[in-house]
């Protein structure tokens, strides 16, 4: 049998950065979830699809064979069994990934696979709404979060680290817009599942969330 993890919770908690050091402890594939739409990004632009043509996007992705394994503890990308990996960073395929995620048709294709990579492997996935919809019967679900206060500072000196002036009024601003979208789009909102185990991470470290999690699942396997 494998096993599941479902980490779920508003943008700016810390989700992938916990997810992939908790993966790492527990020998588990973390699912990138935004590779996959990079790599939908690239398959529809290698196939001359427009961002905007919904009705083609729908029409073609089911064509998209997707998957992520390890090698030598390195993340590998696969699009219809090639290796595409050195390809899927590029500005290009980034707009196309985030044009082809507004259709319901390829987020549905990409649900389908990462259920399919679930079923086979020991995953951590993180998101929106993978303990809800994605995984709904997953091992163990986790709705990650922190104060708005915390996700604005963190985010604030993420980015003044990497030199971006910023203001940290605007960054939090931005971040209680983006929960509300987030909880009040049409399909698959974000929302606590029934089930999920709250952890708020607003006053502890990464590596103190990291051990929570861990606990978590370890509880959850009993």
């Amino acid at each position: 049998m494998a096993y599941s993890i479902a980490i779920d919770g508003p943008a700016g908690a810390g989700k992938s950065t916990i997810a992939k050091a908790a993966a790492k402890r527990l020998g588990f594939i973390y699912v990138d979830t935004g590779a996959m739409y990079r790599a939908m990004g690239l398959y529809m632009l290698r196939e001359g699809i427009d961002g905007d043509d919904e009705e083609t996007q729908s029409a073609r992705c089911a064509e998209a064979q997707i998957t992520i394994c390890y090698e030598d503890g390195v993340q590998q990308v696969y699009l219809n069994g090639e290796n595409v990996n050195a390809l899927i960073r590029t500005e290009e395929v980034g707009k196309m990934a985030s044009a082809v995620a507004r259709n319901k048709d390829v987020r549905l294709q990409l649900v389908y696979l990462q259920r399919a990579l679930a079923e086979r492997e020991n995953v951590i996935m993180d998101g929106r709404d993978i303990g809800t919809y994605v995984l709904p019967d997953a091992t163990c679900k986790i709705y990650l979060t922190a104060s708005v206060e915390e996700r604005g500072r963190r985010r604030f000196l993420e980015l003044r680290a990497k030199g971006i002036d910023c203001d940290l009024e605007e960054i939090k601003a931005d971040i209680e817009a983006r929960d509300q979208q987030d909880m009040n789009r049409d399909f698959a909102p974000l929302r606590q599942a029934e089930d999920a185990v709250l952890l708020d991470s607003s006053d502890l470290g990464p590596e103190e969330v990291v051990e929570e999690v861990l606990r978590i699942f370890e509880e959850s396997c009993e």
